[in-house]
């Protein structure tokens, strides 16, 4: 079991937003059902757990520069989903590309690791796959991060009229999936939006893409495109799930985001009414441009969401 304290006034205080340490940051695979899930893991093990969880089509190197700013004062796990990074990625043939199963596999992949209370850090399609995993098991999250993280239809930006008309009829619309995993398509998810282009390294983009060449990826990326309807569909029970439960939330949204629009971030506080909400200068993929900004707010809600759980 996962025996984890929290933070307490007796722990070394923050010397700043710029504490950081990369020394404990090791890599891993697990086998869950037979499919090698990598992941990243750094922090002390003794203390909470923050499971980040990344979006597409990138893997959890895009945590890169988040894990050394949390890795001071708490224990991080950032797994690549199956098809993703560094994970297998067997054909559809002989592994389900839903986010059911993707939820599954990471959901197994914490309870191997004997991981069994969490908070979490959801982006992109970290999203439906953290909310899966939290409404099967409520008990285990203590506090929630979302950046750039849709479940609310008013966030969802002009391109997902076409995708909409992809799921209808996939075959009738190949030019929407053929768009959604080109070049430009990669390189504008971080920066299309942004003023400062500059402060992006177009290694994300490259790699990104040419993670999407590979053997067997068009495939698995089109079943995943596909089954993203029935994360649509559960933005009510998702909704409902988080004003009934009420969990510690920090909101961080990348306003220039244009597949998920900032209506997103304000929609988050009807559900989450005591949810710190911060609209961010920076795209979809907010950790390019504004890792020490987000690290600072994170620490900041973090500490003080453990702190109070250890005077209760």
């Amino acid at each position: 079991m996962n025996t984890k304290s929290p933070p307490t006034d007796s722990r070394p205080r923050r010397t700043g937003q710029g504490e950081s340490s990369s020394s404990t940051l090791t890599y891993h695979r697990a086998e869950i059902k037979g499919v090698g899930v990598f992941y990243r893991e750094a922090g002390p093990k003794d203390a909470p757990t923050i499971v980040l969880l990344h979006g597409f089509p990138s893997s959890s190197r895009m945590f890169d520069s988040l894990i050394p700013l949390l890795a001071t004062h708490y224990h991080l796990i950032a797994p690549d989903y199956p098809g993703f990074g560094h994970s297998d990625a067997p054909p559809p043939s002989q592994f389900a590309y839903t986010f059911d199963h993707l939820a599954e596999t990471i959901n197994g992949l914490l309870e191997q690791l004997r991981i069994d209370r969490y908070s979490f850090y959801l982006q992109d399609y970290g999203g439906p796959i953290g909310f899966r995993i939290m409404l099967a098991h409520p008990e285990r999250l203590e506090a929630l991060v979302i950046q750039n993280a849709n479940s609310h239809e008013e966030s969802l930006g002009q391109k997902w009229t076409a995708i909409k008309e992809y799921w209808a009829d996939p075959a009738a619309r190949p030019e929407v999936f053929t768009a959604f995993t080109s070049f430009d398509s990669t390189r504008y998810r971080h920066d299309g939006e942004s003023p400062n282009a500059e402060r992006y390294s177009p290694d994300t983009w490259t790699d990104e893409y040419a993670f999407l060449n590979r053997p067997g990826q068009p495939e698995i990326q089109a079943a995943l495109l596909y089954d993203y309807r029935t994360n649509v569909a559960a933005y009510g029970a998702w909704q409902e799930w988080m004003r009934t439960q009420q969990p510690a939330a920090l909101i961080l949204w990348g306003r220039y985001d244009r597949s998920f629009i900032a209506a997103g971030a304000a929609a988050y506080q009807r559900d989450l009414p005591n949810a710190q909400v911060h609209l961010l200068d920076a795209g979809h993929f907010a950790l390019d441009e504004k890792v020490d900004d987000i690290a600072a707010l994170m620490n900041e809600f973090l500490d003080a969401f453990y702190l109070r759980q250890a005077d209760e």
